[in-house]
């Protein structure tokens, strides 16, 4: 089985993909997840820590797992992943400069568009084949913009809900963490329900506004374009959104499979 690591700011998301042993498993665009995890990141972790972490996370699935791929978006983790890939005795693949992904960057600077951006790219077009607007809810919430062509266009990138939440409760000293569910009401009537209701419908506003502006930008000519959410609370606000059309929770990791097969069949 494929093993897919995307280690972002806050969470390290593994999954688990069956083995593309015959061009039509290859062929697929979204084999069924045999197991997926998710563990909280540590910037400080080493090659040594990491790799028993994942070990303890897979469990009875460690023996099956023929191949890896991953990506860090977190500078001091990526030479760890590295590390840990080169010493195993699977094929690897990790995510960064001279990696053929097949999506051409159209912006001013390639290199400042992270791993994980370039999979939801190359992940959206594959599944839907228009274009799309994805809608990353991680550390950061991150909406990029893929063209007809498959193509990345840019997109916007806006602190993170989580982030925002925990900066309010910091800075402000009557107000404190709550616990992100949807509140009874928009008007919140005690204190819990006004962060609840600010934060969750105030996102889901903001990224509404800004895929609003963006579908305007990219106008008829684009055709038919896809909303996706997706990422650590993707679930809690495709809900509340009125442009998000559809949820796709490991568009990530599908990425990363299908760059690890793309470059298997090149080698």
């Amino acid at each position: 089985m494929l093993l897919c690591v995307d280690i972002g700011n806050t969470q390290i998301a593994l999954g688990l993909y069956p083995d593309a042993t015959d061009e039509s498993a290859a062929a697929d665009p979204r084999p069924p997840l045999v197991r997926d995890w998710r563990m909280r990141t540590d910037p400080r972790m080493t090659a040594d820590e990491l790799e028993v972490a994942v070990a303890a996370l897979l469990g009875r699935y460690a023996p099956q797992v023929t191949g890896i791929a991953g990506l860090s978006t977190v500078p001091s983790l990526l030479r760890e992943l590295r590390l840990l890939t080169d010493r195993r005795p699977e094929p690897s693949l990790v995510i960064g400069p001279g990696v053929r992904t097949g999506v051409p960057l159209l912006v001013d600077n390639p290199r400042e568009v992270g791993g994980d951006r370039v999979m939801n790219t190359l992940a959206a077009h594959r599944l839907y084949g228009t274009a799309c607007v994805v809608v990353d809810f991680g550390t950061s919430t991150n909406i990029d913009v893929v063209s007809a062509k498959g193509e990345f266009l840019g997109g916007a990138l806006a602190p993170g809900i989580e982030i925002s939440l925990e900066a309010l409760a910091t800075r402000a000293a009557a107000l404190r963490s709550v616990e992100l569910v949807r509140p009874r009401s928009v008007i919140g009537r005690n204190t819990v329900e006004c962060l609840q209701s600010g934060v969750l419908f105030g996102f889901a506003g903001q990224v509404d506004g800004l895929v609003r502006r963006i579908l305007a930008e990219l106008g008829p000519k684009a055709g038919q374009v896809m909303v996706l959410g997706t990422g650590g609370l993707a679930p809690l606000m495709t809900d509340e959104s009125e442009t998000i059309t559809e949820y796709v929770p490991d568009l990530t990791l599908l990425g990363l499979r299908l760059t690890y097969l793309r470059n298997a069949r090149s080698t």
